[in-house]
């Protein structure tokens, strides 16, 4: 039997921290031997002995804690928003002086939503048209979501690789917003809405069909399987994966 995984959960106190003490602790193959909260001491983690981390923390902290995990020779699976490009490339020239280290920075751990995105950057370069609606609980502190951010820079490029021209739109006039946040010329709406918890629709036209490809969380237990496959993948993988698909075999 090979040695458990021991493994240090950073925002243990939040919504997702605390689903993720409880899936790791219930995992045959992983030891929880940390759970931190905001303001905690990072050198808890090397004294409880832990070989991973996973960041589940704030933006204001994430990428502290991320670098403390790659000076200290241990692997990171982050699900915390705010990693820009700039943040990353930082964190790569860091993970080039320790090359051992994996990290993953996945936007969703929802295999459904992460396959749902995967399968949005295929399907987007055989139609004329295509939109994004991301939809979540009120409490969420970014818009768009990262999972709608990381979703429509695949389809992007999806479509630039296939020479697809950009979706058609005659709007001359508009409020403020009306016609959503481009990312890399994709139309992103964000809904924020009491009752949610993680949704999104990618919207793909042509002339007189619809695809929509839609993908819902009702419970945050849904990201823990991602979590579990993150923890047990990255060591195999080091330098810096950026997105759950770059674990999972989807022939791309």
């Amino acid at each position: 039997m090979s040695a458990q995984i021991k493994v240090a959960v950073l925002g243990a106190a939040g919504r997702m921290g605390s689903e993720a003490v409880k899936a790791v602790a219930d995992a045959a193959d992983m030891e929880l031997v940390a759970s931190l909260g905001r303001g905690d001491d990072l050198q808890q983690i090397i004294d409880a002995g832990a070989t991973h981390v996973v960041d589940l923390s704030v933006p204001a902290s994430t990428e502290q804690n991320v670098r403390f995990a790659v000076e200290h020779g241990l692997h990171a699976v982050v699900g915390t928003t705010g990693w820009s490009d700039e943040r990353r490339a930082a964190l790569e020239a860091l993970l080039a002086e320790h090359p051992a280290s994996g990290v993953l920075i996945a936007p969703n751990f929802a295999l459904g939503s992460v396959l749902a995105s995967a399968f949005a950057a295929t399907a987007a370069k055989y139609f004329e048209s295509v939109e994004i609606i991301e939809l979540h609980h009120p409490n969420k502190v970014d818009a768009p979501s990262g999972t709608a951010v990381r979703t429509a820079e695949l389809v992007a490029a999806s479509r630039q690789a296939a020479g697809v021209a950009p979706s058609p739109d005659a709007t001359e006039t508009q409020l403020e917003g009306a016609r959503g946040a481009d990312v890399d010329g994709i139309r992103v709406h964000s809904v924020r809405l009491r009752g949610l918890v993680a949704h999104q629709e990618v919207l793909l036209g042509g002339p007189g069909e619809q695809l929509t490809l839609r993908h819902d969380s009702y419970d945050r237990a849904s990201f823990m399987p991602g979590v579990l496959l993150g923890l047990r993948t990255v060591a195999s993988r080091p330098g810096l994966t950026y997105g759950l698909d770059g674990y999972l075999e989807l022939g791309q």
